[in-house]
């Protein structure tokens, strides 16, 4: 995710987008300036067309103009609010991640090392397995290792964070049948454990639902045919200055839908996503700051 000032203009205005966005731009800039050019010098000199001759307009663009920049507004308000919910996850994520590691801290007595050692190893891998869950899978490399057969027991499950919530489940449930928690106190740690689930659902809802087919499909339609024939209103009226008005054209409409394409999956690694990574390290150092000793800490 990019840090930056909004309040610096000349940052902003001179600030170059982001990588996966103009590999796809810049070669359908170069065709459609091409293509302008190509256009241009057929008809004004070539086959020598006026505007006498073969009368231009752009009412008509002007018409779809505006249905087109409707669709753009909906497609971006449907991608942003995709965004904006994910973030609004993970905020969840990181307050529920402190409550759970306060609540234990405040259960579980000081000289218990062994519970307390294992819930901030366990807390932050359930964050770091949903993390790369959204992605291309968990990286068992990323997890803390909390016993010897760990890493070997999770090699053959598909659903990493699934089986890291089991375990705290389990090991919450084990505390309770030894009488190191009270049956309120269950009460009050199960609440962050079932939140931690419906957050890691959530994301999933935004990471497994795309934009309908047949809308994302219309829309890149619409905006081919209608840049493709842009130059056509123009080329007898304004020449070959039809050129740079068509390359800014495509310029702002195709920016606009790769933006929102962008980020319409907030997981990921694209520079406008969720800075997940950062939020995940954040999880870690809080939990282990809450539950683990100063002396214990440092020889973690």
């Amino acid at each position: 995710m990019v840090h930056y000032n909004p309040k610096s203009w000349f940052s902003l205005i001179f600030h170059a987008y982001s990588r996966g966005v103009m590999r796809t731009l810049t070669p359908a800039l170069i065709f459609m300036t091409i293509f302008a050019a190509g256009l241009c010098y057929l008809l004004l000199d070539v086959l020598r067309f006026h505007e006498s001759d073969f009368h231009t307009t752009i009412s008509m663009h002007s018409l779809l103009g505006i249905v087109l920049g409707l669709f753009l507004v909906f497609r971006t308000n449907s991608s942003y609010d995709r965004w904006w919910e994910g973030r609004k996850l993970w905020g969840s994520l990181v307050n529920n991640t402190r409550n759970l590691a306060l609540k234990l801290n405040a259960i579980l007595p000081e000289s218990d090392l062994d519970n307390r050692k294992w819930f901030s190893a366990m807390i932050p891998n359930f964050v770091f397995a949903t993390k790369e869950h959204l992605r291309a899978g968990t990286k068992l490399a990323e997890l803390a290792v909390v016993s010897p057969d760990f890493l070997e027991n999770l090699k053959s499950v598909n659903h990493i964070p699934n089986r890291l919530s089991s375990m705290m489940y389990s090991r919450i449930n084990t505390l309770y049948k030894n009488g190191e928690l009270t049956g309120d106190q269950l009460f009050l740690v199960d609440k962050e454990l079932k939140e931690f689930t419906d957050i890691m659902g959530a994301c999933e809802r935004i990471r497994n639902t795309p934009i309908p087919y047949n809308y994302s499909m219309y829309i890149k339609q619409f905006i081919f045919i209608y840049l493709i024939t842009l130059p056509f209103a123009f080329v007898t009226t304004s020449g070959y200055i039809t050129i740079p008005i068509v390359t800014l054209v495509t310029f702002v409409l195709l920016s606009v839908e790769l933006i929102a394409e962008e980020i319409e999956d907030p997981f990921g690694l694209d520079i406008n996503d969720l800075p997940t990574d950062e939020l995940a390290v954040k999880i870690d150092d809080n939990v282990r700051e809450i539950l683990l000793p100063p002396q214990s800490a440092k020889t973690e």
